[in-house]
């Protein structure tokens, strides 16, 4: 048997310190206003690979590999290139060592940088597109996230995938990304879950979300206060809705602002005070809902219902997308004789 065939049955990467003899060797320690925490265990960060799939000879992008703990268990996949993305300069020798060790298994590329300002649509400049109706593109983003920029992070992805760039200009693209286990029950929580809210609704109206398992805090270093959930989500082949995505972002984050009270409560605020009351009842009318409905109690077609409506409102009044009810009250003067009843 070749060595060539060897290494792709998952062999071992060559001899390299272990990541406890890196951390000692580069002195390097988790600080805890990035929300760094290293997963020690191989076992671990093996599964969290293979939940990604099939990445052979693909295409990876790992958001914050630090000392390298996923990053070798990537190499291991044997993905045709890797780019990763490390904001701390302290773990770039570690990483350059890794990539340096293991070039025959695959091009590894570093970049120094916050990958909320990576352009991820550079990363792959000899990767073909991929119709977004086919087969995924071979394009995966893996990555145990910093908690402080977790929700952040994916709803700017989101926002990507809804108009098919960045990461997703290649096609659609998997994340599998590690969240606080209550943040990754938010992401797939079903309805009725007393989990549902906004991140919900917006993950699943763009991707199929699944959460794969748990890891307990104990498994890292330093140890957080909380478990840790894996979620991979995939985007749908065909969108739940083709609405703005901040349009939907903004109804959803209305919808979801007064989870203790009826449903009208919320979106009336979408409204200026001298509309208030005319388009929070039309707009229940024309999503065909109930307003005294729960928030959480919503599916994702009756959110999108809403959205739609509000999406029909703010072309006839132009000022309702710029109002601000937390903002100093402005009157957007209305006629209503011009009202638009065909809905």
């Amino acid at each position: 048997m070749t060595s060539a065939s060897i290494i792709r049955k998952g062999a071992r990467l060559p001899a390299l310190p272990t990541i406890r003899d890196i951390i000692k060797l580069y002195r390097l320690r988790a600080i805890k206003q990035l929300s760094q925490n290293f997963l020690m265990d191989e076992r671990l960060t093996d599964k969290i690979v293979k939940a990604a799939g099939k990445i052979e000879n693909q295409h990876v992008l790992e958001v914050g590999p630090g000392p390298g703990c996923i990053t070798r268990s990537i190499i291991k996949k044997m993905p045709q290139k890797l780019i990763v993305v490390e904001k701390d300069r302290r773990f770039l020798p570690s990483l350059e060592l890794l990539a340096e060790s293991t070039a025959e298994y695959t091009k590894m590329d570093i970049y120094e940088g916050d990958i909320l300002k990576f352009p991820i649509e550079t990363a792959f400049p000899d990767l073909k597109m991929h119709h977004w109706e086919g087969r995924r593109a071979p394009v995966h983003l893996i990555g145990n996230l910093p908690f402080s920029i977790s929700t952040r992070l994916l709803i700017n992805w989101l926002r990507d995938v809804s108009l098919q760039q960045g990461a997703w200009k290649f096609g659609r693209a998997t994340m599998t990304l590690t969240f606080q286990k209550e943040v990754a029950e938010r992401i797939v929580a079903p309805m009725a879950s007393p989990q549902r809210c906004r991140l919900s609704i917006m993950s699943q109206i763009w991707t199929e979300p699944q959460l794969k398992f748990t890891i307990p805090g104990k498994a890292f270093i330093p140890k957080p206060k909380v478990d840790v959930g894996v979620v991979q989500l995939v985007p749908y082949q065909i969108p739940l809705t083709k609405l703005p995505f901040d349009l939907v972002e903004k109804v959803c984050r209305y919808i979801f602002s007064m989870r203790q009270k009826y449903l009208r409560r919320g979106i009336s605020n979408l409204y200026p005070e001298d509309l208030r009351d005319e388009l929070t009842y039309r707009t229940f009318q024309m999503a065909d809902l109930n307003p005294e409905t729960r928030s959480f109690l919503l599916s994702v077609d009756e959110c999108l219902r809403i959205a739609e409506a509000y999406h029909h409102f703010s072309k006839i009044y132009p000022n309702i997308d710029s109002y601000n009810y937390r903002a100093s009250k402005k009157i957007i003067h209305a006629n209503y004789d011009e009202f638009d009843e065909s809905y």
